[in-house]
């Protein structure tokens, strides 16, 4: 794939983005150089790239080929529909999925060899009463609560759990291939939760060899214990966010301190330029007005694309060649920037919203700094009416 063309200060469009309002280019390239970083990271531990949310909006289908391509050598996909579709377009790489409920097609994925992680019993009789209707052996992952209160076993549920995976195994419908769990405070790496959290596990990886359950794959590290924690790093490492070059732990350092590059760039072209009078009332409710006589740029993406509704006023953008805020409130479709009246900006001239900080470009750190939010979300939001462009070398 051809490499992404310049789009910082210079601000020139790729030749195939003619026409669109709004778009947004996926540097494959950098998702396959951070898998890199991060296997290297993580040292003798194998590195599980999370596909999750469509690839935290960077495309399920390209960016596991990516991962793959950088040196992961497993994926994991929070839905399980979402396993499927990624096993259905012909990626046979190793594959974890974790949330499905009740009645969910499991024989699917068992037919298809997808893992599924078992949190309670009634997941682990599901599995092994498909796996019997099949007549093959299907490939669990056992999930320990050990501190988040999300997903997984605790307790006694712990121990009843894995005594019931006992016979499972023992009748041959289903092979535990690994024993995993999730961090409540892993941006915070001091934190004293993170420490217990670490021997809860290995309390619970021991219970689990007392009933005849070893030489599982151990696999607790997310972004954050990937890039800060490698006694966390155990048999495999499961990095989400930071797959794409965004820093889990921005209190700590930005993408570029941990050799991470943002992959994914949001870009709108101005649909209107217009002069208006010192003192205009901008947008709804006029939260913004003009100070002196300037340019406003009409720019076609809103909170139906997953611009946030409270990004209004604070959030920034790049363009005609400076960063600026947006003014006043961000609409279903639209939002407005004042360009200040000295500006050249004509209508089809880009904006980015966010992009590589390396580039120059405000980041979706940024937007998540000015909106009270994270990072994640706003990449993960960006709605399917932005196409996405694939770049980059791999």
């Amino acid at each position: 794939m051809d490499a992404i063309p310049t789009l910082g200060p210079a601000l020139v469009l790729p030749p195939d983005t003619g026409g669109l309002s709004g778009f947004v280019e996926v540097d494959l390239g950098a998702i396959a150089n951070n898998v890199r970083e991060l296997k290297r990271r993580a040292g003798a531990a194998d590195v599980m790239a999370i596909i999750k949310a469509d690839a935290y909006g960077h495309g399920a289908l390209p960016s596991a080929r990516a991962a793959l391509a950088g040196g992961a050598t497993w994926l994991g996909v929070a839905q399980l529909n979402e396993a499927l579709q990624v096993r259905a377009a012909g990626i046979a790489a190793p594959m974890l999925t974790w949330l499905f409920v009740p009645g969910a097609d499991v024989d699917a994925a068992i037919l298809s060899g997808i893992d599924l992680s078992v949190s309670a019993p009634w997941a682990l009789a599901e599995i092994v009463a498909a796996a019997r209707r099949r007549g093959t052996t299907a490939r669990i992952h056992l999930k320990v609560d050990t501190g988040l209160a999300r997903g997984g076993a605790r307790g006694p549920g712990w121990t009843e759990l894995i005594g019931q995976a006992a016979s499972a195994v023992a009748e041959g419908s289903v092979e535990v291939i690994g024993v995993w769990s999730h961090f409540a405070y892993a941006d915070a790496p001091d934190h004293p939760t993170v420490r217990q959290q670490q021997i809860v596990f290995e309390e619970a990886v021991a219970e689990l060899a007392g009933v005849g359950i070893t030489n599982v794959i151990r696999h607790l590290a997310n972004s954050a214990a990937t890039l800060t924690n490698p006694s966390a790093h155990y048999d495999l490492v499961r990095p989400g966010l930071a797959v794409y070059g965004l820093s889990p732990v921005p209190d700590l350092g930005s993408p570029a301190d941990y050799g991470l590059r943002e992959a994914m760039r949001v870009v709108a072209c101005l649909a209107l330029v217009k002069d208006v009078e010192a003192g205009a009332g901008v947008s709804y409710g006029h939260t913004y007005v003009t100070s002196e006589a300037t340019r406003l740029g009409l720019v076609p993406l809103g909170y139906s694309d997953g611009v946030p509704r409270n990004a209004s006023s604070v959030a920034p953008v790049f363009a005609d060649g400076r960063r600026m805020p947006i003014a006043g409130r961000v609409c279903m479709d639209q939002f407005l920037i004042d360009l200040g009246p000295r500006s050249t900006a004509v209508a089809g001239d880009p904006v980015v919203l966010w992009g590589a900080g390396e580039d120059g470009l405000p980041t979706a750190q940024d937007w998540a700094a000015a909106t009270g939010t994270i990072n994640y979300e706003l990449v993960t939001r960006i709605g399917p009416r932005l196409p996405r462009l694939y770049r980059g070398d791999l």
